[in-house]
């Protein structure tokens, strides 16, 4: 659309509705018109597909703040579509002008002649085209493309957090056309998107909404002469090695997110983010649960009746003495508390110690001795009688 048609059009008359329309009667205008329009509707009926999109265009300046203000004003400068020059602007009013001249488009003199807008009226209607204050083309900034990646932790590190160096690949400017995408570095304004790398389409449900221009693919430009390197998309491979910080605490399959750490933005616009999916490995003693580690401690058959002291083995940390109570039976957990993965708040999780009894495969001596005299002991005691009292009573 160019800037001339933009005046021009009574966008109010249109949708139908009043100048002073409130933006609740600007929408329901809209979608009244567009479910009537619409060319699901109107299958074959090109007039309806024309006016749904004439509806369209309407609202995408009426319903937006911004653009209504504009378009008011150039209205308001241009009285509807034509000129109306000031008291000192001639005899009569009448006033011969070519709006080139006030867009850059004619002679610098007649432009100047014309209420003094020599230099153009780009700056009025930059936010809507696009252009300069020169009317030259102004495309849009462009943010960079997310990035995703896989690194593989020691458990150790998955929880003590490391540094890591992480190789990457990912789309940037070309060098060799400078991210113009033309092998002369002047590419062209695109002249379906005027620049803004999108287009408006209707929807079903009445409502405008945008996509990539498919003529640049999003870009704004069009390369006259495409580069050699990047076939005129102004992007190209490129790999960096760069030092990943990964957090403590991060757990196997973890995605995490790093803002800014992506593929570098065109036309001064952000980098996108990095995304890092961590591995971590497993580790031959220790276990997690959450934020908790665990661990599995044998124990001998005297220590779980009689009870005692036992040390046993952290992460990265020198051994915990923890109490055993007597008569502890096999598969009990106890806990070391702060001795497990960092948490998000800086605190740590605990360590959870379960308890093995180890049963000896070869007894001689006195040991033996010692366990068959226990038997005898305890010949009358059956371990079992409860269990066939409860199969009994089932």
């Amino acid at each position: 659309m160019s800037t001339k048609d933009f005046i021009e059009k009574d966008y109010y008359k249109v949708l139908g509705v009043p100048k002073d329309a409130t933006d609740a009667e600007i929408k329901k205008a809209y979608r009244k018109l567009a479910r009537e329009n619409h060319p699901d509707a109107n299958k074959g009926n090109v007039k309806a597909e024309e006016r749904f999109k004439e509806i369209s265009e309407a609202n995408d300046i009426l319903g937006d703040t911004k653009k209504r203000k504009e378009y008011d004003e150039a209205r308001a400068l241009f009285g509807n579509g034509g000129f109306r020059p000031g008291p000192g602007a001639g005899g009569g009013g009448n006033f011969n002008f070519d709006l080139g001249d006030l867009f850059g488009g004619g002679a610098q003199g007649q432009g100047q002649g014309a209420g003094g807008f020599g230099g153009g009226l780009g700056d009025v209607f930059g936010g809507l085209f696009n252009r300069g204050a020169a009317g030259g083309p102004r495309t849009q900034p462009r943010r960079g493309q997310d990035v995703e990646s896989e690194v593989t932790l020691s458990f150790t590190e998955a929880i003590e957090g490391a540094t890591v160096p992480l190789r990457m690949s990912s789309q940037a400017p070309c060098k060799a056309c400078s991210g113009t995408g033309d092998k002369n570095g002047t590419p062209r304004v695109c002249p379906t998107c005027v620049g803004t790398g999108q287009v408006a389409r209707g929807s079903g449900g009445g409502f405008s909404l945008t996509d990539p221009c498919p003529d640049c693919k999003g870009r704004g430009l069009i390369a006259e002469t495409p580069c050699d390197i990047c076939k005129g998309s102004g992007r190209a491979k490129s790999s960096r090695t760069m030092q990943v910080r990964v957090p403590a605490g991060v757990s196997d399959g973890q995605r995490i997110r790093l803002r800014g750490k992506g593929a570098p933005g065109e036309r001064g616009g952000p980098a996108g983010d990095l995304y890092v999916v961590v591995h971590v490995k497993d580790h031959p003693v220790f276990g997690r649960k959450g934020d908790n580690l665990t661990v599995t401690v044998p124990v001998t058959f005297a220590e779980a009746c009689l009870g005692g002291e036992i040390r046993v083995p952290t992460l990265g940390g020198p051994p915990v003495t923890l109490k055993l109570p007597a008569g502890t039976p096999n598969g009990r957990t106890m806990r070391a508390r702060g001795k497990g993965a960092v948490r998000k708040d800086g605190t740590r999780g605990d360590l959870l110690v379960t308890v093995e009894v180890s049963v000896p495969q070869d007894l001689t001596g006195k040991a033996r001795d010692a366990l068959e005299a226990y038997r005898e002991a305890t010949a009358d005691e059956d371990p079992r009688a409860e269990l066939f009292q409860a199969a009994k009573g089932a």
